[in-house]
């Protein structure tokens, strides 16, 4: 290790990122390589993504595996996190992978509900499980759960989204009791910032939001960062990365 690279604020760290192929989970892992840490790139179809992101991480010095999975399906989780800590020690895990459909109350379906319940709320339970089993005992080590505004702010639109990510949050603060002190516990619930896939970017979504603009992946990237790094007197916390959106009705 050169002194350039033990300056790096997350040398020595090796991170699992679930849905790390693509979008958020993209800019995630350059952004921990280019820090100095490792990144296990976790995907299911993207197979393509995948492969470039693991080439784009080693470029920067960074050591990067590739670990597929349908985080869909329960079996598929099995093995998620053995194989992850097979490869290495793991000191953090971003329960990022998600999936966002519109639909109100009356609208959800049985199988929406079943489906955003099980990627958005069982699979971070499940991989929060086992990461916590497989943790050093004189480890200290990191889970960080990708909320939205919504589940501290429930409305009528994306029922059976804002419900399950509702259920994050307070998983968050659950765990984070459970697990400390070796595992600190955070949750970033955000904003405007990429528009989801195949929707139309709303001209007025800006008008809820007291900052008036769109946050940037920086910003996120930095946030994320500063965390893994464990502030001492920091866990359960969910930080709102959203300009003051969850603070209007």
């Amino acid at each position: 290790m050169n002194k350039l690279e033990s300056n790096l604020p997350l040398t020595g760290q090796a991170i699992l990122i679930t849905g790390a192929a693509r979008r958020l989970g993209r800019s995630m892992a350059l952004a921990f390589a280019k820090s100095g840490a490792n990144v296990l790139i976790h995907f299911n179809n993207s197979s393509t993504d995948a492969e470039s992101l693991a080439i784009e991480i080693q470029d920067t010095g960074q050591q990067a595996w590739l670990l597929q999975a349908d985080v869909s399906k329960v079996h598929g989780l099995e093995l998620l996190c053995d194989d992850a800590f097979k490869i290495t020690s793991v000191s953090a895990l971003i329960n990022n992978a998600s999936i966002f459909h519109p639909g109100s109350f009356l609208e959800t379906s049985e199988t929406s509900w079943q489906d955003h319940i099980q990627i958005n709320l069982t699979t971070p339970y499940l991989l929060s499980q086992a990461f916590a089993r497989k943790v050093g005992k004189e480890d200290k080590a990191t889970i960080i759960n990708m909320l939205d505004w919504r589940a501290l702010r429930p409305g009528k639109d994306h029922f059976a989204y804002t419900i399950s990510k509702a259920a994050l949050a307070a998983m968050t603060q659950s765990l984070a009791l459970s697990l400390a002190p070796k595992i600190a516990v955070y949750a970033i619930a955000l904003g405007a910032m990429l528009p989801p896939e195949n929707e139309q970017i709303d001209s007025k979504i800006l008008e809820k939001v007291p900052l008036k603009r769109w946050a940037e992946l920086s910003e996120l990237n930095s946030l994320l960062i500063y965390l893994l790094k464990r502030p001492l007197s920091l866990t359960g916390q969910v930080i709102h990365l959203d300009g003051g959106r969850h603070l209007v009705k």
